[in-house]
């Protein structure tokens, strides 16, 4: 999957969720997904800002993930997501998911 398409994937979740009450920032394979959701909306970019809370992840985690094929849980315990900062933000990160 493209980073164009991981991207409008958040892009299109995220702006239909709840507001994350936070800043959280995405690394999937090397590229930023930047996720402002500190006003009224979640706002998507790609840029690589300072965030709440960073999740590194691979496409292929990510897509496991997206289609149910992985629990996020046994993912993080695995190592094949890393999470730095925020954990409660990281936990809303399911409403993301779909």
């Amino acid at each position: 999957m493209s980073h164009q398409k991981v991207f409008d994937q958040f892009k299109e979740r995220a702006e239909n969720a709840s507001p994350l009450g936070g800043t959280l920032k995405f690394i999937v394979d090397g590229n930023a997904v930047f996720i402002n959701g500190n006003g009224e909306q979640n706002n998507v970019s790609m840029e690589d800002l300072e965030a709440d809370c960073t999740i590194s992840v691979s496409t292929e985690v990510l897509e496991k993930l997206r289609d149910g094929e992985l629990n996020p849980m046994m993912a993080v315990m695995g190592g094949q997501i890393k999470i730095d900062g925020d954990m409660g933000l990281a936990m809303k990160v399911q409403s993301l998911m779909g």
